[in-house]
């Protein structure tokens, strides 16, 4: 395919997006009418594929300029990359299956083009301010962050006294982690996973790790598949509401025996590893929908291995003696390295949010530290959705109010 092609090819990529990304279309807009981010420039590392495009199109009719690149080696959608690069006022070095080098090289780009806000999914922008690029930290007004794996980096920063701008957490506000994280990663990360594999989901036992929002919907939609679902889990409170959900609970090394399918959604390391390897059926596939490919530990698995191979796209096979073990996208997140990612009436309300957000810090000056997203701009995003699917919701009468503040009223 040309380069001509391919512009093409994004285009209409992003057309099928945008035609399904409602809310952002209102804000897109009232930011064409009222212009709010004329002379800001935005650094953005998102995962840079036709929902996200939407985002940038629309910080672009605000008045921004935007350079972007991916937050994932394996995201990049090149047509999509190279429309946005067509367009003015968006500069993007996003490029699919770089190598570690190319994409720490596109992060400095971006942050060459000097911008005043960011917008990270896993930090690594905000990092490499934090460690690299220091010298412009006093000309950053703040950033927004997309994922929870981000959250955490940020958070511990902000613990050890290190974070020297304000972050805004997108993914805390409740029409993004209600829906972008259960009912987005359910959908996509088994859409990744079927598309790559072709294999049949009914009947298998299918192993979730992490029952965060992100596990929730990983389990609901493999539960809806008419898979047996078995949940492992850290944290005693999220264990019982698995168990009271329906799933059955156990340890990784009990769920490795018998697995057919792992998807790991934790956002930490080393989740399946040599132990748990040990003891895997012959044919068990693992994959991963947590930010970074560090959950399963593909160095205790190369090791163990007599022999590795491609044996189909985005399938590595690793032979185990008599048995083979198959990783899905280089561990890395499955629903988008192997498919399009979270479908965009989900993102319609993560990335509204996000606009949002960078318009709130471009009109407030707001100290260091991670702040949560505004509680009536999370409620805004959630009335335009209903109002665009055409649903209208009841209201408290003034008397309903008043009982509800009230502490007179008894029996």
């Amino acid at each position: 395919m040309s380069e001509t092609e391919m512009v093409d090819s994004g285009r209409l990529k992003i057309e099928w997006a945008r035609s399904h990304m409602p809310v952002l279309a209102a804000i897109r807009e009232q930011f064409e009418k009222e212009r709010p981010l004329k002379g800001h420039r935005v650094g953005m590392a998102l995962h840079v594929e036709a929902k996200t495009a939407v985002l940038v199109q629309t910080l672009v009719a605000g008045g921004a300029e935007v350079a972007i690149t991916g937050c994932n080696p394996l995201s990049t959608q090149d047509d999509v990359a190279l429309a946005l690069d067509a367009c003015k006022d968006i500069d993007c070095y996003a490029r699919y299956d770089c190598c570690n080098d190319e994409y720490y090289e596109a992060i400095d780009k971006v942050l060459d083009f000097g911008p005043d806000i960011t917008i990270d999914d896993g930090a690594d922008l905000i990092f490499k301010l934090h460690t690299e690029r220091t010298e412009m930290l006093p000309t950053i007004l703040g950033g927004c962050e997309e994922t929870t794996t981000g959250i955490h980096r940020l958070k511990a920063m902000e613990r050890d006294g290190a974070l020297k701008m304000p972050v805004i957490a997108v993914n805390d506000a409740q029409t993004k982690f209600l829906f972008d994280n259960r009912y987005g990663t359910g959908q996509s990360s088994w859409d990744g996973i079927m598309r790559t594999t072709n294999l049949l989901i009914a009947g298998k036992n299918v192993v979730v790790a992490g029952y965060g929002w992100c596990g929730k919907g990983a389990a609901m939609r493999a539960k809806g598949l008419g898979a047996n679902v078995i949940v492992t889990e850290i944290d005693v409170i999220r264990a019982l509401e698995a168990r009271m959900d329906g799933n059955a609970v156990m340890t990784m090394k009990e769920a490795a025996k018998i697995g057919d399918i792992f998807l790991t959604t934790t956002g930490n390391r080393d989740i399946i590893s040599r132990e748990h390897f040990e003891v895997m059926k012959d044919g068990a596939i693992l994959a991963n929908a947590g930010h970074f490919n560090v959950e399963i530990n593909l160095e205790d698995l190369g090791s163990m291995a007599k022999s590795v191979r491609t044996s189909r796209k985005n399938i590595m096979e690793y032979v185990l003696g008599s048995r083979k073990v198959y990783v899905l996208a280089e561990g890395r997140l499955v629903n988008l390295a192997a498919g399009d990612g979270h479908p965009a009436e989900v993102m319609d309300m993560s990335f509204a949010n996000q606009a949002l957000c960078v318009r709130y810090i471009a009109e407030n000056r707001l100290p260091n530290g991670v702040h949560v997203v505004p509680r009536e701009l999370d409620m805004s995003v959630a009335e335009m959705k209903l109002k665009s699917m055409g649903i209208s919701i009841d209201r408290l009468s003034s008397e309903q109010t008043k009982y509800m503040e009230g502490w007179e009223c008894g029996t």
